[in-house]
């Protein structure tokens, strides 16, 4: 598996399949049941496919799976690894505080600058808060990094599965 392009945290393929998408989902269900190496969720036509707990770590990925039906032979599969659920919702509001810090300290930095007063801490504050971007920018970089082998671990899971 390559990844095309790599500023992508959340790297996503899209596979053709040469089966119906109710024979796919058979296969993950058939999984669930035989192997204890991988935690199996079903979900309509989405499979969520983790790492068991005992062996997480922080930057641990889960690979989510949609199997839509194009006909009755064929189906697509689009996959997405992501982190844990909660690991990305902590990153989004990091990336969302750090927004609304910025903002709003470009806001009162233009009101000092309209009413000529000092405005050199708020300019300070802004530049920290892009510093502070690009590092949790870089934190899910090497989270990523981090994840990689169990990304590979999901993916080679999912082509053995489907018998790909």
């Amino acid at each position: 598996m390559s990844l095309s392009n790599e500023i992508v945290l959340r790297p996503r393929f899209k596979i053709e399949l040469k089966k119906s998408n109710d024979e796919a989902l058979q296969y993950f269900d058939d999984a669930k049941k035989s192997q204890k190496e991988f935690i199996i969720n079903r979900v309509d036509d989405h499979v969520f496919i983790k790492i068991p707990r005992e062996k997480q770590h922080f930057w641990s990925p889960q690979l989510h799976l949609e199997i839509n039906e194009v006909d009755e032979t064929t189906s697509t599969l689009h996959g997405l690894f992501g982190p844990n659920p909660t690991v990305w919702t902590l990153f989004m509001f990091l990336h969302f505080f750090v927004a609304v810090l910025f903002i709003g300290f470009g806001a009162w930095a233009y009101s000092n600058w309209s009413l000529e007063n000092s405005y050199g801490l708020q300019l300070a504050v802004m530049v920290l808060m892009i510093v502070l971007w690009f590092a949790l920018y870089f934190a899910g970089r090497i989270g990523r990094k981090t994840g990689r082998p169990e990304m590979n671990t999901l993916y080679q899971f999912m082509n053995e599965t489907l018998n790909l």
